[in-house]
């Protein structure tokens, strides 16, 4: 029997992409439908799901993959703690199912090295950076990534906490305030300025989604060979872009420069001026080629012009 992968945020930007790969690869894929902006019946929904994946294993092993999280710099810190606590009572439920029944599973979880790493010194990050964060948002990315741990000493499953380079690529929420390159490409189609909030040499590694969705299911299928193993992995391009560079890419791809405003925010306060990235933690899943910056532009505009009906 295919052993069965639960996709929780398969409606965002990488939980799309992670479901369209795995099934890509034959995979057996499910996912739940979660009423986010109500606490107490999304426990429910996910504590139903939960049953119902570990019950299709059929004693066997299972994969989760995590990937919600409607927090953002500038959600508050309670709005943080509500979303973790349901992340810590599914976890505590699922740990309750599989109890004395179940194979161990395999946790893959996605956090934000953005988030984590915004105060930290001595740029290229690795695994072995201390994380700094400057705002909740990167405070709660750590107590999320505590949790799976805990989990996993707790159930004896396998526990990948990712923390993931700047993702971009079609499917980006446009109506959160993130996603620079599908905010600049939303501009450019309907003639709108884009607000930049950070210094044009502020360096970020971008990771087209395709290639994050890969990863994640190596990675997956690493983590299944080790049981037990818990480890925490960057997963980025390992190529480092300014936003000036990146702004330049824009205009060999539009063909016209992007029409930017430089302005001041707040939440300039919780970015890293450097988040250059290098992973050192199983770098076999690292040795892949990877989507060029102006090809993955190209494809984002393409999508967000489908998304736009022009």
């Amino acid at each position: 029997m295919a052993t069965p992968t639960w996709v929780v945020g398969g409606g965002g930007l990488l939980g799309g992409a992670v479901i369209r790969e795995l099934e890509r690869r034959g995979e057996r894929v499910e996912t739940s439908r979660v009423p986010w902006h109500d606490g107490d019946l999304a426990r429910r929904v996910l504590f139903a799901d939960a049953q119902r994946v570990i019950d299709s294993a059929d004693g066997g092993p299972w994969r989760l993959v995590w990937c919600a999280g409607v927090g953002v710099n500038g959600t508050t810190a309670d709005e943080f703690a509500a979303e973790n606590a349901v992340v810590s009572d599914v976890l505590d439920e699922i740990a309750r199912i599989t109890r004395g029944r179940a194979a161990p599973g395999v946790v893959l979880h996605a956090s934000s090295a953005g988030g984590v790493y915004a105060g930290s010194s001595g740029a290229p990050h690795t695994e072995d950076t201390d994380p700094v964060p400057l705002g909740d948002y990167g405070r709660a990315k750590l107590v999320a990534e505590r949790l799976m741990h805990r989990f996993g000493a707790d159930a004896g499953a396998s526990v990948v906490v990712g923390r993931f380079a700047n993702l971009y690529g079609p499917g980006q929420n446009l109506t959160k305030p993130q996603g620079l390159i599908s905010h600049l490409c939303r501009g450019y189609l309907v003639s709108a300025p884009i607000s930049i909030y950070v210094p044009m040499d502020t360096m970020r590694d971008y990771l087209f989604v395709t290639d994050a969705a890969e990863m994640v299911a190596d990675a997956l299928d690493l983590a299944q060979s080790r049981p037990g193993e818990r480890v925490t992995k960057i997963f980025a391009s390992g190529q480092s872009t300014t936003i000036g560079a990146l702004l330049g890419a824009c205009r060999t791809v539009f063909r016209r420069k992007p029409t930017v405003v430089l302005a001041s925010s707040p939440l300039a306060n919780v970015q890293s001026g450097d988040l250059r990235l290098r992973s050192t933690v199983w770098p076999e899943l690292d040795r892949r080629s990877y989507r060029t910056l102006p090809a993955g532009i190209a494809a984002t505009l393409e999508a967000t012009r489908r998304s736009l009906g022009r």
